[in-house]
């Protein structure tokens, strides 16, 4: 979208998380490229004030929080030309009617990506040493461990499964190359050649839960990937092999990842399980070998400025009539997060 004068924005999410996106000096640079009243903030868009802004509306600035951008919100913005979403996934936010108008959207995701494949490969390298597991032993005062019990452990020449090459798994294929690790990976769309480029080794799913010391999830949860890892393919892990979870909870059938892991046979470091958060009687509170977090691995505290900044970059771009670096498009969305 070119034009002789800055666009007009609005934002439309939840203004808490307004001040660790845009801190001042990101604010600044809205505000040169764009016209917008910072104290108006859309939470409904059927609210009077929000259709009073809606109106003139050409970008909007979504996040967590913000509607699902309908029909009846498109029509409230008829000189709406651009949604630019400071968080990761545009699927539950974006309404057929977005697409269909040829609405430009736009998502952070990439930005997203970084703490989450940073947090995956601090969980790989501890679990490696049994780290969590240790600390309880350790706890309980138990003695420090000897040789023996160590024997299995360590990261040297261990087999890490990464299940998609998605924007995560990408840049946690970057940063496990230091390591002395052997890296697996499967994803339908990236064959044998870009798997190499990739350094890792390609194959099929099954084999790569055969073959894998550890498996993490990294595909978008789709139709097709719902339960992808089912009580079936969940047998295949090898007995002490690790899952992590930094994905989607539906990824995995819960009943039978919770029956493995009562039964002692897998370990898992789950950030997101089905349905989230689990009940208040699971086992996989209390269980020694889970290690479970509170949906956390992605951006979160000061890791938000850089999804704000992301966003301003595209703001840019978009007022200056250039094409936006982190377009969605629609026939993207059977196969992205």
């Amino acid at each position: 979208m070119t034009t002789a004068r800055p666009p007009r924005a609005v934002f439309a999410l939840d203004p808490v998380h307004l001040p660790l996106l845009f801190p001042p000096a990101l604010t600044a640079r809205l505000r040169a490229a764009a016209s917008f009243d910072p104290q108006a903030v859309v939470r409904d868009f059927a609210d009077p004030a929000a259709v009073e802004a809606l109106a003139g509306t050409e970008v909007l600035i979504t996040g967590w929080g913000c509607p699902r951008i309908d029909a009846d919100a498109l029509d409230a913005a008829p000189r709406l030309r651009a949604v630019l979403h400071t968080a990761g996934s545009v699927r539950a936010l974006a309404g057929d009617a977005v697409w269909e108008r040829g609405i430009a959207v736009s998502s952070a995701a990439a930005a997203n990506a970084l703490p989450v494949a940073e947090y995956t490969l601090a969980v790989i390298l501890l679990t490696g040493k049994d780290a969590f597991a240790g600390r309880d032993r350790y706890r309980l005062g138990h003695a420090l461990p000897r040789p023996a019990e160590t024997a299995a452990l360590g990261n040297a020449g261990r087999r890490v499964g990464v299940v998609g090459a998605s924007r995560v798994g990408r840049r946690l294929l970057e940063l496990l190359r230091p390591h002395d690790v052997e890296v697996l990976l499967h994803d339908p769309y990236v064959d044998t050649a870009e798997a190499a480029a990739l350094s890792a080794t390609g194959m099929p799913l099954e084999e790569l839960l055969l073959h894998s010391d550890l498996v993490t999830l990294h595909a978008p949860h789709v139709p097709a990937t719902h339960h992808l890892l089912d009580r079936e393919r969940l047998a295949l892990i090898r007995d002490g092999g690790v899952l992590v979870n930094t994905g989607r909870g539906g990824l995995v059938d819960q009943a039978a990842l919770t029956d493995e892991l009562v039964s002692g046979r897998l370990s898992a470091v789950l950030d997101v399980t089905d349905p989230e958060p689990l009940p208040a009687g699971s086992p996989l509170y209390t269980l020694p070998n889970v290690f479970l977090t509170p949906h956390l691995a992605g951006a979160l505290g000061n890791e938000l400025e850089r999804l704000g900044r992301a966003t301003v970059e595209e703001l840019e771009r978009l007022a200056a009539g250039r094409p936006l670096a982190h377009r969605v498009r629609p026939e993207d969305l059977s196969r992205i997060a």
